[in-house]
C-alpha cells in the first residue's frame, strides 16, 4: 500500500492537472506567468535535414522552478500540442540534468533558473514547399515554489528558413552542453519484487561520485511506481554501473474498475553525478548481473558504526555456547588450568588463540565479500552450501570427537601437557570455521550491514566477530581472578573430556544428517566412511606406522571422492512441513501477495541451528497450523541449503547476510514486517490473530 505521503503526492499530480485543463479550456481568461517561455529555432533546414528547436524556459523569480519530464512525487511534466505543416516531424524533447527537491519527504525532479527543452525537426526529403516552415506548439507546464504552484499555459510559434546552415549559435552550444549525453549501449531492467535493478553500461574509468537515477517512467506494471524519496543503492561491476531503485506498489480499492498500466519492455532515463552531469540511458527488459563493489547502500537506517561493531561483539560471543564450538572453548581453558602457566604464558596463549579466530573470521569474510564482487550470490556461511566443505567439516568433527574420547591427542586440544601459541592459534582458526553455520542475536544487523558497506569497513565487522568469539580465552589469559576460578587438576578431567565428546560427536551425527538431506543416505554413509578413513590414518600417524597410515589415508580420499562424484547433490531433498509451505520464488512471492491474504516468509537451511530451533518451537507446530488455516495465511520456505542465486538476491534486498529470515506481510502492506530471529511459541500464532 502507498504511504500517506505518496498518496497525496498523487493527488497534488491530478490536482494540477485539472487546473491546467480548466485553464486550457478558458481561451480568453487572462493568466499569470511565473516562468515565460518561448521557441527558439538554431537555424535553417534543408529537405532530408534536421534542425533543432528550443523551448527556453526563464522564472521571473529566483523562488520558481520547473520540471523534468517525470516531475517524481509531485509536480507535472510538460504537455505538448504542436501545429506542424506536412512534411515535418518533431522527435522527443530532451531535457537538461534535473536536480533534486526533497520537501516534506516528498521527491520532485527540477530546474531552477533559466533553461532550455531542445527538441529536433525533421524535414521530408520530398518536401515541395515556400522558403519558410511556420511552427507552432502550445506547451502546458507547471510553474511552482516550495509553497505554491501555478499551471501555466503558452501559446508559441517560430519560423524556420529552409536552406543550409552555415552558423552555429552560442546559445544552442550552450544548451546542448547541458543536455545529459545518451550512451550507444542499452542497459537492461529487471523487477524484482518490489525493487527496479537498472544496469547502465558505464566505463569503470568513469567516477561516478555519489550518483542518482532519474527514472523517465512514472508507471512499471503491476502498479508500481519508484519511490523517489527512498534511498537509492549502486554497485559497480566492472563497466556496468548496477542501481536499485525502491518501488511503491499501488493497491486499488476492491472493486475497482481501474487497470494498471503495462509492465514496459524499455525504459530510459538519466544516472547523475552532479547537479550538471549526467549521462541518459535507454534500458531493455533482461538479466541484470549481481555482486560487483558496493558504491552506495540503498538502506539509510543502517546503525551507527559502534552499533554494528556491538552486535558483532556480541553476536561473536553468543556463537561460543554452540555445540560445535563449546567443547573446544572448554579443553582450551582446562589445558591453561592444568598447565599452571605463568600470567606472560597466559596472555601469549590468550593472545595467538585470539589471532587465529580474528584471522579465520575476516578471511572468510573477504572471500564472500570477493565472491560477491565477482558476481557470485554467496551469504554467510556460504561454505556450507558446498557439500565438500561439510563432508571436510565432517571429518574434521568425528577427528575431535575421537582426540576427546582418547583415542588420540590432536596439537592444541590436549589437556595434558597444556599447550602451546602455536597450538592455540590453530585452535582459534579452527574454532572460527566451526562457529559459522548461522547468524544469532545481535549479528544479523551486523552481517547485513557488512554487504553494503565498504571493504575496509565491512572486514572490521567481522574482525569485531571473530574477537567476540576470542573473548572468553582471551580474558582467561588476560584476568588471574577468572582463572583461578578454574577447577583444579585432577582425574575428572579425564572424565570431563569425555563428556565434551558427546556435544562434538552430536555434531558429526548432525553433518551426517545434513549430508543426507544434500544427497541422500549413500552420500551420508560414504562421507562418513571417509571420515572414519581420516581418524584411522592419524590413528596410525601417532603410533608411528607411517606406510600405514599413508595408505588409510590415500584410500579415505579416493573412496570420497568416488562417492562424491557418484552422488553428488544439485538439490536438498524434499523437507515435511507441517504447515504445508510452497517454496519461494519471486514469482510465487508476487502471486501470494496479490491474493490479498497474510503472508508468512520464512529462509532456512539444514545446516542452520537457530533455524531448526525455531522450526521445532514456533513454526512446524500443530497450533501454528490451526492458527494459520483459520486466518488464511499463505506460506512460502526458501531453502538455503544449498546455494540458491535467487534467495542469496532476496536476503540480500531485505539486508540480510544469512539465515533465518522471517517476513510477514500483511494484506496491501507494501513492506514486511521483519520477525526477530529468535522466535517465542507462540508468536506466529498471535500474528495470525490479528484483526483484519
Amino acid at each position: 500500500m502507498l504511504s500517506a505521503r505518496s498518496t497525496f503526492s498523487r493527488i497534488v499530480a491530478l490536482f494540477a492537472l485539472m487546473l491546467a485543463a480548466l485553464i486550457a479550456a478558458q481561451p480568453a481568461q487572462a493568466q499569470e506567468t511565473y516562468i515565460r517561455a518561448s521557441l527558439l529555432v538554431e537555424g535553417p533546414v534543408a529537405p532530408g535535414g534536421e534542425v533543432m528547436l528550443a523551448l527556453r524556459f526563464q522564472p521571473v523569480a529566483p523562488e520558481w522552478h520547473g520540471y523534468w519530464k517525470n516531475p517524481g512525487d509531485a509536480g507535472l511534466g510538460m504537455q505538448l500540442e504542436w501545429d506542424l505543416p506536412d512534411g515535418v516531424t518533431v522527435g522527443e524533447p530532451l531535457y537538461p540534468v534535473p536536480k533534486r527537491l526533497l520537501i516534506d519527504g516528498l521527491m520532485n525532479h527540477i530546474f531552477e533558473g533559466d533553461y532550455a527543452v531542445l527538441v529536433p525537426l525533421k524535414l521530408a526529403q520530398d518536401w515541395r514547399g515556400g522558403d519558410r516552415l511556420n511552427i507552432g506548439v502550445e506547451a502546458f507546464y507547471l510553474a511552482c515554489t516550495d509553497e505554491i504552484c501555478v499551471p501555466q499555459d503558452a501559446k508559441l510559434s517560430t519560423t524556420v528558413p529552409i536552406g543550409i546552415s552555415d552558423s552555429d549559435s552560442s546559445d544552442f552550444t550552450q544548451w546542448r552542453s547541458a543536455l545529459a549525453p545518451l550512451i550507444e549501449s542499452k542497459g537492461t531492467f529487471e523487477v524484482k519484487g518490489e525493487l527496479l535493478r537498472v544496469a547502465i553500461p558505464v566505463p569503470a574509468s568513469l567516477d561516478v561520485g555519489m550518483p542518482h537515477l532519474f527514472v523517465g517512467a512514472r508507471e512499471l506494471g503491476d502498479g508500481l511506481q519508484p519511490a523517489y524519496a527512498a534511498p537509492q543503492g549502486f554497485a559497480r561491476k566492472g563497466d556496468w554501473l548496477v542501481a536499485e531503485v525502491p518501488l511503491n506498489r499501488l493497491v486499488l480499492p476492491a472493486g475497482s474498475s481501474v487497470e494498471f498500466a503495462p509492465a514496459p519492455d524499455q525504459i530510459d532515463g538519466i544516472i547523475a553525478w552532479s547537479d550538471s552531469e549526467g549521462l541518459r540511458f535507454v534500458a531493455e527488459r533482461g538479466k541484470v548481473p549481481g555482486g560487483g563493489t558496493r558504491l552506495m547502500a540503498r538502506d539509510s537506517e543502517t546503525p551507527a558504526l559502534w552499533l554494528l561493531l556491538a552486535g558483532a561483539l556480541l553476536g561473536g560471543l553468543l556463537l561460543n555456547v554452540m555445540p560445535c564450538v563449546f567443547p573446544i572453548l572448554s579443553l582450551k581453558a582446562l589445558s591453561l588450568a592444568c598447565a599452571g602457566e605463568g600470567e606472560r604464558e597466559a596472555r601469549i596463549e590468550g593472545l595467538a588463540y585470539t589471532a587465529g579466530v580474528v584471522l579465520a573470521s575476516v578471511a572468510l569474510g573477504a572471500i564472500m565479500l570477493a565472491l560477491r564482487a565477482a558476481g557470485e550470490q554467496v551469504g554467510w556461511a556460504f561454505q556450507l552450501q558446498e557439500p565438500a566443505v561439510v563432508v571436510a567439516l565432517l571429518a574434521l568433527a568425528v577427528l575431535i570427537t575421537a582426540n576427546l574420547w582418547g583415542l588420540f591427542e590432536l596439537p592444541g586440544l590436549a589437556i595434558s601437557g597444556g599447550s602451546t601459541p602455536r597450538g592455540a592459534f590453530t585452535t582459534g582458526l579452527l574454532a572460527a570455521f566451526v562457529a559459522t553455520p548461522c547468524t544469532g542475536p545481535f549479528m544479523a544487523a551486523a552481517l547485513g550491514a557488512a554487504l553494503l558497506l565498504p571493504t575496509p569497513v565491512a572486514l572490521l565487522l567481522f574482525a569485531a566477530l571473530g574477537l567476540g568469539l576470542a573473548l572468553p580465552f582471551l580474558l582467561l589469559g588476560f584476568v588471574p581472578a577468572f582463572r583461578n576460578r578454574l577447577p583444579k587438576p585432577g582425574l575428572w578431567m579425564v572424565t570431563f573430556r569425555k563428556a565434551l565428546a558427546v556435544p562434538m560427536a552430536l555434531t558429526a551425527l548432525a553433518l551426517i544428517w545434513l549430508l543426507w538431506r544434500m544427497g541422500g543416505a549413500m552420500f551420508a554413509g560414504a562421507a562418513f566412511g571417509a571420515a572414519l578413513g581420516v581418524v584411522l590414518t592419524v590413528v596410525a600417524i601417532q603410533k608411528g606406522q607411517r606406510p600405514l597410515a599413508a595408505i588409510e589415508l590415500a584410500g579415505a580420499l579416493i573412496f570420497a571422492s568416488i562417492a562424491y562424484v557418484q552422488f553428488a547433490p544439485t538439490a536438498p531433498s524434499a523437507n515435511e512441513s507441517v504447515l504445508e509451505s510452497a517454496s519461494f520464488s519471486q514469482d510465487a512471492l508476487s502471486e501470494a501477495r496479490a491474493t490479498g491474504q497474510p503472508l508468512f516468509v520464512y529462509f532456512t537451511a539444514d545446516w542452520c541451528v537457530s533455524c531448526k530451533v525455531n522450526e521445532k518451537v514456533a513454526i512446524e507446530r500443530e497450533a501454528t497450523r490451526a492458527a494459520f488455516d483459520k486466518a488464511g495465511v499463505i506460506t512460502l520456505r526458501g531453502d538455503w541449503t544449498l546455494r540458491q542465486p535467487e534467495i542469496t538476491e532476496f536476503l540480500s534486498e531485505r539486508g540480510a547476510a544469512g539465515v533465518p529470515l522471517y517476513l510477514w506481510y500483511e494484506p496491501g502492506a507494501a513492506e514486511p514486517e521483519q520477525l526477530p530471529q529468535l522466535l517465542g511459541p507462540d508468536s506466529l500464532i498471535e500474528l495470525a490473530g490479528r484483526e483484519r
